[in-house]
């Protein structure tokens, strides 16, 4: 496996600066979380940093990467092929940079999207990504408190969020993204 600094060069060459200012920052508040609420600090570091490794790749692309690698992808991410980022990253991820840890790809792989009975380190990704202190969006503050107070409020905050912007904008909702905000809801404790 790559170490850090492997794949720091790596999201060097390979992102805009913008998107790799973000994976540093996704990393060091998915480590901050990680502490927080007792997860692996050290998958929670590695996964946030290669999270978006697919991101500046073009649609084509990521549809022959995922699709090489034994992948069919839904109608939703055929349409709308950046959607299967975190798929391609976490391909990228095990073949390029030799992750071989389940929970650390899966992470990758539903950093977008979430999914149904997410991990704690697959939530702490998911929920990184959408709070890191780059991202200003409305409703990133109420977010960040939500993070604080209680990781799956906040996760079924960013759902709902993520579940109204894709409406308004009269784009395909992931059905990943509805099942992990179901799942949730029923298992509410």
């Amino acid at each position: 496996m790559w170490t850090e600094n492997e794949i720091i060069e790596y999201l060097k060459k390979n992102l805009k600066e913008s998107r790799f200012k973000h994976s540093l920052s996704v990393r060091d508040t998915a480590v901050k979380l990680a502490e927080k609420y007792n997860c692996d600090v050290k998958k929670a570091s590695i996964a946030g940093l290669a999270h978006d490794c697919a991101k500046n790749i073009e649609d084509k692309e990521i549809i022959n990467i995922c699709s090489e690698a034994g992948y069919i992808l839904n109608e939703v991410e055929l349409k709308n092929p950046s959607i299967a980022h975190g798929l391609a990253g976490s391909i990228i991820a095990k073949d390029k940079m030799g992750i071989n840890d389940e929970e650390i790809l899966n992470s990758i792989r539903f950093h977008t999207t979430g999914k149904k009975n997410m991990t704690l380190l697959e939530k702490i990704i998911y929920i990184a990504d959408y709070v890191e202190p780059l991202r200003d969006f409305p409703g990133v503050d109420e977010l960040r408190k939500a993070v604080n107070d209680n990781l799956d409020e906040a996760m079924l905050l960013s759902f709902d969020q993520t579940i109204k912007y894709v409406i308004k904008r009269e784009m395909l909702i992931h059905l990943d993204t509805v099942e992990a905000r179901n799942y949730m809801i029923y298992n509410k404790e």
